[in-house]
């Protein structure tokens, strides 16, 4: 089964953990044995080979840097210059990995087309390079609203407004407020430029404001159910509801404390929460019951995004294991087709309709 990712952090892994990508897992997992410095070291799931294993031959790969004001205890740069600078570094890395033949980037209908057919070729996946197209994760590290033609230049096809937290130009997770002039001013400028608003993280304030007030392509990229796990991170059914009114695809998460309630982080384990690859099908069948249909639902794994083993399903070892869930999703009886959009095909309609 060919699938698409929505969400994978691989730049941020490569320059902030340090990971060299391009190894498999186990060989990244023991590099990094005895490490401490982050929570997740020698517990990576995602490499570019484990990634060709599982046949996942294209994802949504972001940049990703926060810009904090001060009395703000996020972790983040502490001026947006600062915050552009990284996420030029993480393109820089991006463009590293096409030179190299690993990856390539898709910001059209052309190369989107050229590249599923690469992919659905009989050959083997091991020598082919992994699709991304460019996401922007919280829009902080955009100095000017000019910015983001500039990085739309260079590929940029997606953008989240916020993150975690208060935003220049949103409030996301754990925060709550609306966008404001900025705010307006940047979703004119994407609609403009065609680039996908990806509604995750964006607080209800600003969901809600977002959608009032951009007419372009909308997604989200890694979302899971507030009716399943009730924080403010995931979406209420009415907010799912909308989304589905505006075409969108709602990516699946595996972060476990997006997936089961009661998660408490250092604390709970996937072993004793029972989270497994069937509560993300949980929250899959959930969206496909408020949608009537099976077309709104994608992967949006945000696997290794700051977590690893430690907070994924325990029965996922790499990414690979994705194979597993077109099996999940029979036994829960969807059918063939179903399961067709919701591994690849959901995200490969919304992109040829948003490039068209």
């Amino acid at each position: 089964m060919f699938i698409i990712d929505a969400h994978l952090d691989l730049s941020m892994n490569a320059l902030e953990w340090n990971r060299d990508l391009t190894q498999p897992v186990a060989v990244i997992n023991e590099r990094e044995v005895g490490l401490t410095d982050k929570p997740d070291r020698a517990k990576a799931v995602v490499s570019l080979p484990d990634l060709r294993k599982g046949n996942i031959g294209l994802v949504v790969a972001t940049q990703i840097a926060r810009f904090v004001a001060p009395g703000n205890s996020l972790p983040g740069w502490h001026s947006p210059a600062q915050a552009w600078a990284q996420t030029q570094g993480q393109l820089a890395w991006y463009k590293a990995m096409e030179d190299a033949g690993e990856m390539v980037q898709i910001n059209d209908l052309i190369s989107l087309e050229n590249h599923i057919k690469l992919w659905s070729d009989n050959n083997t996946p091991e020598h082919k390079p992994i699709g991304y197209i460019l996401s922007l994760e919280g829009a902080d590290s955009l100095v000017t609203i000019q910015h983001l033609e500039r990085a739309y230049k260079t590929g940029l096809r997606a953008v989240g407004p916020a993150h975690y937290g208060p935003g220049r130009y949103a409030q996301g997770t754990d925060a709550t407020g609306f966008m404001g002039v900025k705010g307006h001013e940047l979703l004119n400028e994407m609609e403009r430029l065609n680039i996908i608003l990806d509604a995750t993280h964006l607080c209800d304030d600003s969901f809600w404001e977002a959608l009032d007030h951009f007419n372009g392509h909308v997604w989200a990229s890694h979302n899971n159910c507030r009716a399943l796990v009730n924080h403010n991170r995931q979406y209420s059914d009415e907010q799912i509801k909308a989304l589905i009114d505006r075409g969108a695809v709602i990516g699946a998460a595996l972060d476990a404390w997006m997936m089961v309630p009661g998660w408490v982080r250092g604390v709970s384990t996937p072993q004793g929460t029972n989270c497994n690859m069937e509560v993300m099908v949980d929250h899959i069948d959930h969206i496909c019951q408020l949608a009537g249909n099976a077309l709104h639902v994608g992967m949006g794994t945000d696997l290794d995004g700051a977590f690893g083993r430690e907070q994924s399903p325990y029965d996922l070892e790499t990414i690979a294991d994705l194979q597993k869930v077109p099996y999940l999703l029979s036994k829960r009886g969807y059918t063939s087709q179903d399961i067709d959009n919701m591994m690849h095909g959901n995200w490969l309609g919304f992109l040829r309709k948003a490039w068209g």
